[in-house]
């Protein structure tokens, strides 16, 4: 058994796979990404406090360790992001939002920007968006949560 697992193995390797949940579980929450986006704003304001002459060892580093960071809250917001736009919110979420794809865009978009440069004003545009995505996932759920009762007030 071991033997044809190795073949098949070496025929068609695997590669780890990562993902929110493919149950659905349906737990879904916009905090992940705004705290990684105030995160991302946090590290800009911090990179451009840091001094612009006569830099000591340990500017650079803190300089290359706020870097790490902003690019990889940048990318755990876009990932975020991407889970709500794909797995929570459904075609019906268009009546209520008709600009929901546009608006999912930009700020996957804005997550990308913020890896490319240091732009206090690119964060705050990031954290601005995904704070707007907070308020359509409430929105979208208190619906829900009012759809859901009236009908098992009708069904009752």
């Amino acid at each position: 058994m071991r033997q044809l697992l190795s073949i098949f193995t070496r025929i068609l390797p695997t590669q780890i796979a990562y993902a929110h949940c493919d149950v659905p579980c349906g737990i879904y929450d916009p905090k992940p990404a705004q705290i990684a986006a105030a995160t991302v704003l946090k590290m800009v304001q911090k990179i451009n406090d840091l001094p612009k002459e006569n830099l000591t060892v340990g500017d650079r580093n803190s300089f290359v360790r706020m870097v790490l960071i902003k690019e990889e809250h940048a990318r755990k917001c876009k990932e975020e992001l991407l889970i709500l736009w794909t797995d929570y919110f459904k075609p019906e979420h268009i009546l209520l939002f008709p600009n929901l794809h546009e608006i999912f865009w930009k700020a996957a978009k804005l997550c990308s920007k913020n890896k490319q440069e240091v732009s206090l004003e690119g964060a705050q545009e990031l954290v601005k968006a995904v704070d707007e995505i907070a308020s359509m996932f409430a929105k979208a759920a208190s619906n829900a949560i009012k759809t859901e009762a009236a009908l098992n007030k009708k069904s009752s």
